[in-house]
């Protein structure tokens, strides 16, 4: 199996950058309009990611956000390169708690399979959002199975670039996630690279998706692309899939009043 050395470091979100796309006679035929096409079900829950090194991430549009300005619990449908749903995720979370604290809320997320088994649970304490205040700073825990830790992401000090850093079940660091000085880009994917620790190797990426002018207007309802190598730890794969929704509530999380104030 291909090491990370193999990968080119120039990550870009086509489809023949370090995952191939499947030839025309390999992996299943693509549903019909309408139509949810599902991953098999595995024997146990992180299996699913063991055959993957692309996920895609699709927050739900809730009315109540588009019409009311509500801040509803966050749900998402995850996707592999295929179109396969792999995952459901739904937030955890009562309705003034969300109004009041808004994207700086802790939360616990629900990742359940195609079952609706809960195979991971992602949790986010209360924190401090300022730089400011660095003895306060994010962190996120992964679960697998709920409530046994396997992984990290804990959000490292800088004046003004978003760092993370990934740790095993350990607390032993593992790799760095390094986002852009603006995460405010028009009609273009705002990326998040994986990092090796001394940041001289591109291993991955979380890539807020470009939904178009109308969408990012009007809702917070994001898209992301997540790509690591395919025989990268299955834990570790998990903790940067929990990265993803840290970082969508940091930085792409707001309610439609702060969108219209801002606009």
């Amino acid at each position: 199996m291909a090491t990370n050395k193999d990968y080119p470091l120039d990550l870009q979100p086509q489809e023949d950058e370090f995952h191939p796309a499947p030839s025309d006679n390999q992996g299943p035929a693509k549903p019909a309009q309408g139509e949810v096409s599902v991953m098999p079900v595995p024997e146990r829950g992180l299996e699913n990611l063991t055959q993957i090194d692309q996920l895609l991430v699709q927050q739900k549009v809730e009315l109540a956000e588009v019409i009311m300005g509500w801040e509803s619990n966050n749900k998402y449908k995850v996707k592999n390169r295929t179109g396969q749903q792999v995952f459901f995720v739904a937030e955890e979370n009562d309705f003034c708690y969300r109004q009041l604290c808004g994207p700086l809320r802790s939360f616990v997320l629900h990742v359940e399979d195609n079952t609706g088994q809960e195979v991971m649970t992602l949790t986010r304490p209360l924190r401090c959002g300022s730089c400011f205040f660095p003895c306060c700073l994010q962190e996120l825990e992964i679960q697998s199975p709920p409530g046994r830790p396997i992984g990290y992401v804990v959000q490292n000090w800088h004046p003004f670039l978003p760092k993370f850093t990934v740790q095993n079940e350990n607390r032993e660091a593992v790799l760095k996630i390094v986002g852009p000085f603006c995460s405010c880009r028009c009609c273009a994917d705002v990326n998040f690279d994986v990092l090796s620790m001394d940041e001289s190797t591109k291993v991955g990426r979380i890539a807020k998706q470009w939904p178009g002018l109308l969408r990012e207007a009007l809702t917070d309802a994001d898209h992301f692309e997540i790509s690591f190598p395919m025989d990268l730890d299955v834990k570790i794969k998990a903790a940067l899939f929990g990265a993803c929704f840290l970082i969508d509530f940091m930085f792409f999380e707001k309610n439609l009043l702060d969108v219209l104030l801002s606009g």
